[in-house]
């Protein structure tokens, strides 16, 4: 028999409940049909969900039908447990979408759908409370396969040459095999439903056990169990504690098996297994083994959390949903707040949708929730479990930052006796991708089990930005360089190198704000709409145009919107639609703030003041720790963005204040270097004995991050631009920066190339020095590098696996800290490896200045000159 688990996703008030127990009656789990309205439905056996009619906790339940065993979890519909509702979906086979006929596809609706999308669960679509008078199967249909983008089916007519013909349509293996004999498998249905090519539909009334059947055997008839390895493995997705106060971790086992006694990894340590329990509804029955597909509760865990992984299932899973209003929490006179944080810690682990803030200076607690009814539930929990009366500040959105260019943050930590650097590239992601840490480093650089610390102390911490000290988000942190000591290191020398790296990498880049938004879904009379469009762009909202309902006689708005903005609208909107306008509104991820000079300006944070999160680094000097301000760290760090030891290559004669040699930099010298990197000589011929080298790391082009440095590395004297003995131009970089050349390129490329040569031409002409232009032909296949004098100037065309910067990065690497060389690129992260080099650094925009600048010197001097 196979097993599978299901879970029952839906907006609040569309029937779930109720659906799960026409579910559990027909399939004889329960013999009376409970009533959520009435408080004695098989799951909502919690006394604050019996007092408010709604589900707050996940729970689940066992049943069979046909040939399949399957786990039914029922989940939350209301916005402010949403966070309960995705945990599951880690876990689900399937899932059922159940959506309420008369009110149609909400905006929470398509929150589910998106959350189902990205935890890959395949789902069947129930229709529910057809046997209202406004339901309407057409209109149902229609909004459905606009959502799924025509892959949604109509299964409850039967296989009629219809319902074929649409099945067809959603992948070309069913239409060959429907081209071919004229019907379509069941294996072949069963395959397309599994890999979310087709969504099947169902219609029905939950209450009358209407559809129901219907929709159980296309459960048992469509539904394919996992196949599971041999190994064990499992995911923990909740946390709860039972009625003798037992701490329970809930599991599905996703490969082998489990027995009791088993020892697991619990935090730092191991525990046993004390009990495998088999919830259904609030029973249980203890086995001594859970095998693959199991849904269980372990007891005996003590540092376990949800999104865990056990075996093969080690990677954690962050959350997509995320807390947005964060509440000071005001405690009873006499109360400590040091002795009650453990009960919110508690509660935090049970409540994924909770997130508990200790201030540790003011020693002042604050909890972050999804909305204003979590916190009505919050309140009345502490008082049931904790006895304790608690009150809550009006509130306020939580923001969040994230980064707009790519950067290098770098963290020294050396007070006596202790060591550690750490480089981290820091890179900015599209919203709503969490933070994301990885590791490129090489194991000859820095040991395996430095690296995992290092990844380690990222995530271990919420670290904050820079503008108001929120939560970093959207970024991807990679290691690309770390030192230790062989002698000196410890662990902790890591975690304040890495947490010194993170702040000095967002000092050094542009920031930006972030702010939850909601997707809402307005309806208001037709009369009010005027009024309700007018405030929606007041509040800063995007919205469709609204769908009129003539026999309602409302209009129908739906939207996204600022949390910020909307938050405090239902109340305004009853007064001015006399309580017949109705809004609903779901959490929908975070975007630009859109006032966030007056967030910033508000909060008052200054980074700098944070001393629990300095952007400084500490160096040793003389025997004792010196601090090193953030914008000075790239002088003093001791690797260079390469790997390499900067020290190594310094002079320590005192006297000698740089290594640059006292020959003039000429045209044999750069050509040499030239055919060094590439291979191949000035005329474009491979030397015999290349070998391509690791490329140094590189982010993408995106504007400048280090601007505001002219000073160069250490090793190397500070000079101008027109003592320069080699300029490097990123060729591409300046052509696009260049507003002329810039329009010229659209029409033209090679003409924008040229007119670039030409000017650069005009510039090794007015400075006297030597000038090379690298223009990337990365990716270009079958591409070999390319060099040639033009006017004077070294052109170069790297290969087709080579970046123009990847080859900038080499050739300043031959030439580190020996001559005086300008970089022109407007790209971050090259600009802070080539100033790891000793070179001098100016914008692409800045190069066009100078060589105005000197053109009108020399006409200058030159029309002085004719005048005498």
């Amino acid at each position: 028999m196979k097993k599978i688990t299901i879970g029952i996703i839906a907006h609040v008030d569309s029937g779930k409940t109720t659906l799960s127990e026409s579910i559990l009656y027909l399939t004889n789990v329960i013999r009376q049909f409970g009533r959520v309205d009435k408080g004695a439905s098989f799951f909502d056996d919690d006394s604050n969900e019996r007092s408010r009619g709604i589900t707050i906790y996940s729970k689940q339940a066992r049943f069979t039908y046909g040939n399949t065993s399957f786990i039914l979890i029922d989940t939350p519909g209301h916005s402010d447990f949403s966070a309960e509702t995705e945990r599951t979906l880690q876990v689900l086979d399937y899932a059922i979408l159940l959506i309420s006929a008369p009110e149609g596809i909400k905006g929470q609706t398509e929150t589910l759908w998106r959350l189902l999308h990205d935890y890959h669960v395949p789902l069947f679509v129930f229709f529910n409370k057809m046997d209202q008078a406004e339901s309407q199967k057409d209109a149902c249909l229609k909004q459905i396969k606009a959502l799924s983008r025509d892959a949604a089916v109509d299964f409850s007519s039967g296989k009629t040459d219809a319902f074929f013909e649409e099945a067809a349509l959603c992948s070309e293996d069913a239409m060959e095999e429907y081209l071919g004999s004229g019907q379509i498998s069941d294996e072949r249905i069963a395959d397309m439903i599994k890999q979310r090519k087709l969504f099947p539909c169902f219609f029905g009334s939950a209450l009358l056990s209407e559809g129901v059947e219907e929709l159980l055997a296309a459960l048992d008839r469509y539904t394919q169990m996992p196949s599971y390895p041999e190994e064990f493995s499992a995911r923990v997705y909740k946390i709860s504690r039972s009625a003798d106060d037992q701490r329970l971790t809930f599991v599905k086992i996703t490969g082998g098996s489990l027995k009791a006694k088993t020892l697991l990894p619990d935090g730092e340590e191991e525990s046993k297994i004390n009990q495998i329990r088999f919830y259904s509804g609030s029973k249980y029955q203890v086995e001594d083994t859970a095998y693959a597909g199991d849904i269980c509760a372990l007891t005996g865990l003590k540092e376990s959390y949800a999104g865990e992984g056990f075996g093969k299932e080690e990677q954690q899973i962050l959350p997509l949903l995320m807390p947005i209003l964060r509440y000071r929490v005001n405690l009873p006179f006499g109360v400590d707040a040091v002795q009650v944080l453990p009960n919110f810690r508690t509660l935090e682990e049970e409540s994924p949708e909770l997130s508990v803030l200790w201030d540790e200076e003011k020693k002042e607690l604050s909890v972050s929730v999804m909305g204003a009814i979590q916190l009505e539930i919050l309140t009345t929990v502490l008082k049931e479990r904790f006895h304790l009366d608690v009150t809550f500040d009006t509130g306020e959105v939580m923001y969040m930052e994230t980064i707009t260019k790519p950067v290098i943050g770098v963290g020294h930590f050396e007070p006596l006796r202790h060591y550690a650097e750490v480089h981290l590239k820091m890179e900015p992601l599209e919203t709503g991708s969490g933070l994301v840490f990885a590791s490129d480093v090489s194991t000859d650089r820095l040991a395996k089990n430095w690296q995992r610390l290092i990844l380690t102390h990222l995530a271990e911490r919420t670290h904050k930005g820079v503008l108001t000290g929120s939560p970093i988000t959207d970024m991807k942190i990679t290691l690309i360089n770390g030192k230790a000591h062989l002698k000196h290191t410890e662990g902790g020398d890591f975690r304040q190198a890495v947490y010194r790296a993170v702040r000095q990498g967002l000092m050094m880049t542009e920031n930006a704000l972030l702010e939850p938004f909601y997707r809402f879904t307005l309806e208001v009379p037709s009369e009010n709409v005027g009024r309700a469009l007018n405030d929606l762009s007041l509040m800063q909202s995007s919205f469709d145009a609204p769908d009129l309902n003539t026999e309602r006689g409302t209009s129908l708005i739906r939207g996204r919107g600022p949390v910020s903005a909307l938050k405090d609208y239902p109340a305004e909107l009853a007064s001015y639609t006399k309580g017949q306008g109705q809004l609903s509104f779901f959490p929908d991820g975070y975007g630009p703030c859109h006032n966030a000079e007056e967030v910033i300006l508000r909060k008052g944070y200054d980074p700098l003041r944070d001393v629990r999160n300095t952007p400084d680094s500490v160096f040793c000097s003389h025997g004792a720790g010196v601090i090193v301000p953030y914008d000075e760290v790239y002088d003093h760090m001791h690797l260079d963005f390469d790997g390499r030891d900067k020290r190594a290559d310094q002079i320590h004669d005192p006297s000698l204040s740089r290594t640059v040699s006292d020959i003039p930099l000429g045209t044999e010298e750069v050509d040499a270097i030239i055919a060094s990197i590439s291979g191949s000589n000035v005329n474009g011929k491979k030397s015999p004995g290349w070998k391509k080298k690791n490329a140094a790391p590189s982010a993408a082009k995106d504007g400048s991050v280090l601007s505001g440095f002219v000073r160069s590395a250490p090793g190397i004297q500070p000079f101008s631009f027109e003592e320069a003995e080699l300029v490097i131009v990123d060729g591409y970089n300046v052509i696009f920066a260049w507003e002329d050349l810039n329009q010229l390129a659209k029409e033209n490329i090679d003409a924008a190339r040229d007119s670039l040569i030409e000017s650069l031409s005009k510039l090794r002409s007015l400075l006297h020095t030597e000038v090379m232009v690298v223009f990337d032909a990365y990716r270009v296949k079958g591409h070999s590098s390319e060099q040639t004098l033009l006017s004077d100037i070294h052109v170069v065309y790297t290969d087709s696996d080579m970046t123009a910067d990847q080859y900038i990065e080499r050739f300043t690497n031959a030439l580190a800290r020996k001559r005086k060389v300008v970089v022109v690129t407007s790209d971050g992260a090259e600009q802070v490896i080539t100033r790891g080099h000793g070179c001098r650094l100016i914008s692409s925009r800045e190069l066009k200045n100078r060589i105005d600048d000197l053109s009108t010197r020399f006409n200058k001097k030159f029309n002085v000159q004719q005048k005498s």
